[in-house]
């Protein structure tokens, strides 16, 4: 069964995630503040994490970082914040996703499947694929779903190798931004596209020599993206 931890301090909204995540076979652990959600996550390792960005002893990005320094499991953050600039500081911190309250259930509810499905292992290539793809500064092995910069494994999280796969599996070509939403976040994306700027910086930061003019991960302004080997 797959484990979700929610973490919001409003009980109507935690009783309500409850409800409708237990009807449909989930397990829930509940966590009423960022403390607590932090002790839970590292006792009961959730398979994804419902976490609202208004927490009354911190705040919920500084959650999101705590559970990224060793974690790699999906985070889908709800708030009450409408900003861009505060959608792109919770992405950046390493949320996967982001949902706007209020929110309708149906909605969080395919969100919250989407962020699961995304950090499930692939199935097996077949023999005929490419597998190892390398730059002069770092290799991806899409079978092991790894990447090695200077002779160490750099840490991906579910989303961002995702992106990485999709655009290394179209080496040389443009991907379009619809394309690259609705093949990592799912086919009701397709206008989000700060979630590309943030991920894209993401992945630049980790891989690219100067992040600021990269080399692989190139921007087609309007258009999308395209992975260069170099």
């Amino acid at each position: 069964m797959t484990r979700v931890l929610v973490v919001d301090d409003e009980p109507q909204i935690v009783r309500a995630l409850v409800i409708n995540l237990k009807a449909r076979k989930y397990e829930v652990d509940a966590a009423p503040d960022g403390a607590t959600a932090l002790q839970l996550a590292a006792a009961r390792h959730p398979d994804v994490v419902v976490l609202d960005l208004g927490l009354p002893d911190m705040d919920g990005v500084e959650v999101i970082k705590g559970l990224r320094g060793w974690t790699r499991v999906p985070i889908l953050v709800l708030s009450a914040r409408h900003t861009s600039d505060e959608k792109v500081e919770a992405l950046d911190a390493g949320a996967d996703d982001y949902v706007t309250k209020p929110f309708g259930m149906d909605e969080l509810l395919a969100r919250l499947r989407a962020s699961v499905r995304r950090a499930e292992p692939v199935g097996q290539q077949g023999s005929d694929d490419i597998v190892i793809v390398e730059t002069e500064g770092f290799t991806v092995d899409l079978a092991a779903k790894k990447v090695h910069r200077e002779g160490r494994d750099v840490r991906l999280t579910p989303t961002e190798w995702h992106l990485l796969e999709v655009l290394v599996r179209n080496s040389g070509r443009l991907v379009s931004q619809k394309q690259l939403l609705q093949e990592v976040w799912g086919p009701s994306y397709g206008t989000e596209t700060n979630y590309l700027r943030v991920y894209m910086a993401q992945l630049r930061r980790k891989l690219e020599a100067d992040p600021s003019h990269p080399r692989h991960f190139v921007t087609e302004p309007g258009m999308g993206y395209r992975f260069e080997r170099g």
